[in-house]
């Protein structure tokens, strides 16, 4: 147990519980003063963002609706909770935001359950994280286009946030990647990205850091693209002429979902990899997609190219048309809830860095939600946490198990 100094009374809480690791944030306020710890009040921020409320006013009437329970469990014999012009200041000037989102990646990554079964073949899939960026909206300023803008690596199959990092307002994507994934054990990891993200560099970086790579190419990579197509194009054949013969895999799936109906397809090749100077490549890919309205029965064709790391031997046609569909999980998933379920786009927070730690913090709660869910739906998880708060803070102060 890990008995806290910093408040009138100890919190009891369990060693490497989420509030035992925010002990070990680094509090920029001044010394003098302070009526609340920082580990208190993330704590607190963090119960009112399980249970519904994303705005500095609605946590604040939150806590203080409950501030006698609240105040008992942490330790306040003063019984006060935060004001909303109080954790305005706090979260946008006394915590240190890059510890904060370390911090809450290696919590997220603690409390997956750890499978104990060995794989059939004695070699473990790889483990997909998809890289892609956000900006939040409310950083931007009147009259101008950008914002804070946040690259963020994602576990589609944990549904958590491992790392993210601020782009600055000078660079983009590309600068901020390598950063990115040198703060991970790459070995054993798949990194899936965009077209903006398929660079020989970040590729080089993966494959000497022992994982791979899935990437999305577009025109940006002009050789590299008029190569692949030509590869998937079936040409025109003059009589007296033969095909020439191809190594092509394909897996295709059907689904029906949203008032349409789809068809997928990924066809594999492995004749362009001594032709393209890309680092480790061991396929290259096509892959299409049809989908019919089943109202208005108009059909839409799409097509794009990718190149992966992963030899057929590890991954088959299915295997990378089930990665390719996973890496789009870190809009659906994470962005979409970040920006409809979590209001982050219409946050009135104008303070940047604040903004970041409540992204942070929305990064922590989603995961946290996916992770001990009873019900289907985010939304209801929250209210159900809303109803009986003292599970949220039951969570917040046990250790994974």
């Amino acid at each position: 147990m890990n008995h806290s100094t910093n408040v009138d009374s100890p919190v009891i809480a369990e060693i490497g519980s989420l509030y035992d690791r925010l002990q070990g944030l680094e509090d920029q306020r001044r010394r003098r003063g302070v009526r609340y710890p920082l580990p208190v009040i993330l704590v607190m921020v963090l119960m009112a963002k399980l249970a519904g409320e994303d705005t500095p006013h609605g946590i604040a009437e939150w806590l203080q609706q409950r501030r006698e329970s609240i105040c008992h469990h942490l330790g306040f014999r003063r019984g006060t909770t935060p004001h909303a012009t109080t954790l305005g200041r706090i979260l946008g000037g006394a915590v240190m935001v890059e510890t904060l989102d370390r911090l809450v990646g290696e919590y997220l990554v603690d409390i997956q359950p750890q499978s104990v079964e060995e794989p059939a073949n004695g070699q473990r899939p790889p483990e997909p994280l998809a890289i892609d960026g956000k900006t939040l909206r409310g950083t931007i300023p009147r009259g101008q286009s950008q914002g804070m803008h946040l690259l963020a690596l994602y576990s589609p199959t944990q549904e958590a946030v491992w790392r993210q990092l601020a782009v600055d307002h000078k660079a983009n994507e590309i600068a901020v990647a390598p950063q990115l994934l040198k703060s991970i054990d790459l070995a054993g990891k798949v990194i899936t990205g965009d077209a903006l993200h398929a660079q020989v560099s970040l590729a080089e970086q993966i494959i000497r850091g022992r994982g791979d790579y899935l990437f999305v190419l577009k025109e940006n990579h002009p050789h590299t693209y008029a190569a692949l197509e030509r590869l998937f194009t079936e040409p025109e054949m003059r009589p007296g002429f033969s095909a020439v013969a191809k190594d092509f895999q394909q897996a295709v799936v059907y689904n029906k979902a949203h008032g349409r109906r789809e068809r997928r397809c990924l066809t594999t090749s492995t004749m362009l990899n001594d032709y393209l100077d890309w680092p480790g490549l061991a396929q290259v890919m096509c892959i299409e997609r049809q989908a019919v309205d089943l109202v208005t029965q108009a059909v839409t064709k799409q097509r794009r190219y990718a190149i992966t790391s992963l030899s057929r031997q590890r991954a088959s046609a299915h295997d990378l048309l089930c990665l390719q569909r996973q890496h789009w999980q870190i809009e659906n998933a994470l962005h979409y809830r970040r920006d409809v379920t979590f209001a982050e786009d219409a946050s009135q927070v104008r303070n940047p860095r604040a903004q970041q730690v409540m992204a942070s913090l929305n990064n922590l709660a989603l995961g946290i939600i996916r992770r001990f869910r009873l019900r289907p739906s985010v939304p209801d998880e929250r209210r159900r946490y809303c109803a009986q708060p003292h599970l949220a803070l039951r969570l917040l102060l046990s250790a994974p198990s």
